[in-house]
């Protein structure tokens, strides 16, 4: 694997799949601008193991949608304070040529020129410092652009995405660092003692019959929650679960809730 240690996302979107194969299970994305390391390579060498940096989440990715950087370059997108972008779609120049990338990209124009960059970029979509921490009424924003995504198995942008992968990147864009599953995402935070106190900007966990988490959404005003079911949607929110709000039948059952937002 020399000189393929450390890549970066230079596509609007890729699969990343739990076996070294096309038929494999997608079980996450990365999206422009999302870095990782190579840590295993099929023996056939068409495709790498990857850890992604952002959520330490591992799978394969085909290795001719590989970009290869430097570990120089590779600690520099890990250190540097860049923009992500806020838009469902935007246009950007990519070393000269045109790309459409989704939003929750990482554009890696920061305030620090201290590095040389490898790459020419020309970005003029809407944007925000990925590391600025923002309040509710941001993330139900971003929240509500999502409205009405597909849901996809693994996806983690605006024309595909499960309900982790929602979370996740609402949060990410409002400047939270939530892990990539919600079985993993159910242990973040602050524990929220019961419904009763639950509070717009909450994550509200649902479990099947045998206590398994398996779904996860956003709490807004009115007892209403965010989530990807089917499609991005609001419905809902009570103290036994998710009620959609055009059948008015119990669809999820709810677990308990956490809080990320600081005050």
């Amino acid at each position: 694997m020399e000189n393929m240690n450390y890549g970066v996302c230079r596509l609007s979107v890729l699969s990343v799949r739990a076996e070294a194969s096309d038929k494999a299970e997608q079980t996450t994305q990365l999206l422009f601008g999302d870095h990782y390391e190579v840590i295993d390579q099929s023996k056939d060498k068409n495709w790498l193991r990857i850890r992604i940096h952002f959520d330490q989440y591992e799978g394969w990715i085909d290795s001719k949608q590989h970009h290869a950087v430097s570990k120089d370059y590779f600690d520099y997108l890990d250190k540097s304070e860049f923009k992500i972008t806020t838009d469902l779609t935007s246009s950007m120049l990519y070393n000269k040529s045109p790309l459409v990338i989704l939003m929750g990209s990482m554009i890696p124009i920061s305030s620090s020129e201290l590095f040389k960059m490898e790459e020419q970029f020309a970005f003029n979509g809407e944007a925000k410092n990925v590391g600025l921490k923002r309040e509710y009424e941001y993330l139900r924003n971003i929240a509500v652009k999502y409205i009405n995504a597909p849901y996809q198995w693994g996806g983690k942008n605006p024309f595909g995405i499960d309900c982790s992968g929602f979370t996740q990147m609402v949060f990410k864009i409002s400047g939270y660092k939530l892990l990539r599953d919600s079985s993993q995402q159910a242990n973040q935070g602050k524990a929220v003692k019961d419904f009763a106190e639950a509070r717009p900007g909450d994550l509200a966990f649902f479990k099947n019959a045998e206590g398994k988490i398996i779904h996860v959404g956003i709490v807004l005003h009115e007892d209403k929650i965010i989530h990807a079911s089917g499609r991005v949607r609001i419905d809902q929110f009570t103290s036994e679960g998710i009620v959609n709000s055009e059948t008015k039948v119990l669809t999820h059952t709810l677990s308990h809730v956490r809080r990320v937002l600081t005050e």
